[in-house]
C-alpha cells in the first residue's frame, strides 16, 4: 500500500499532463503529493524524511510550474533531486567515512564494508546519470519527451539499478546447505 501510493501522484500527473496540460498536471501533483504525505501521516504515524524532502521539492517546483505555466522547473526538481541524493551519498562516504546505503540496509543484511561501499558509490552514480539524462532529455526533446521519461524513464532505470543492486548484495548472502547432498548427518 505504502508503495502503491508513491506512483499515484506521478500517475495524476501523467494522465493530467496528457488530458490538459502543464499548470493542471502541476495542480494535481501539488495537490496529489499533499494528500499523500496526510495520508502517510494518518495510516503510518509517520512520514520518513525523504519523502519530506520530496514532497516539499513537488510542491515548491510544482507550484513554480503551475504559476509560470512553464515545466521547466519541474525539470529542473528532477535534476535537483537526483545531483542532492549523489551529493549526500558521495559526502557520507568520503567524508565521514560511512556509507549511507549501510545506515539505511545495515539492519537488513550483513554485507562486508566493501560491499557497502561499492553499493553506495553505485547509488551515487546512477543518481549522476539520472540528471545527466534529464538534464539531456529536458534540453534537447520535447516537452511531452520529457513527461514521458519523468514518469516512466526514471522508474525504469531505477528498477533496473535496483535489480543490479540485488545481484550485487546476492553473492554476500549466506548460502543454504539444506539443499546439498550431505544433508544427512
Amino acid at each position: 500500500m505504502k508503495q502503491l501510493l508513491d506512483f499515484i501522484p506521478l500517475i495524476l500527473f501523467f494522465v493530467t499532463y496528457k488530458l490538459g496540460g502543464v499548470r493542471e498536471a502541476a495542480i494535481v501533483l501539488v495537490v496529489a503529493t499533499i494528500l499523500q504525505i496526510v495520508i502517510l501521516k494518518w495510516k503510518y504515524g509517520t512520514v520518513e524524511k525523504q519523502q519530506k524532502i520530496m514532497a516539499s521539492a513537488v510542491v515548491f517546483f510544482g507550484l513554480l510550474t503551475a504559476y509560470f505555466n512553464e515545466i521547466r522547473y519541474l525539470q529542473w526538481k528532477v535534476t535537483i533531486i537526483n545531483a542532492l541524493f549523489a551529493i549526500v551519498l558521495l559526502v557520507a562516504q568520503f567524508q565521514f567515512k560511512t556509507p549511507l546505503i549501510k545506515k539505511l540496509l545495515g539492519k537488513e543484511l550483513q554485507l562486508p564494508e566493501k560491499a557497502w561501499n561499492t553499493l553506495n558509490l553505485g547509488w551515487a552514480v546512477f543518481f549522476i546519470i539520472c540528471m545527466l539524462v534529464n538534464i539531456y532529455i529536458s534540453h534537447n526533446m520535447s516537452e511531452e519527451a520529457w513527461v514521458d521519461f519523468k514518469s516512466f524513464g526514471i522508474i525504469g532505470m531505477t528498477v533496473i539499478a535496483t535489480i543490479i543492486s540485488g545481484a550485487y548484495i546476492y553473492r554476500y548472502l549466506p548460502k543454504d546447505d539444506s539443499n546439498s547432498k550431505d544433508g544427512e548427518k
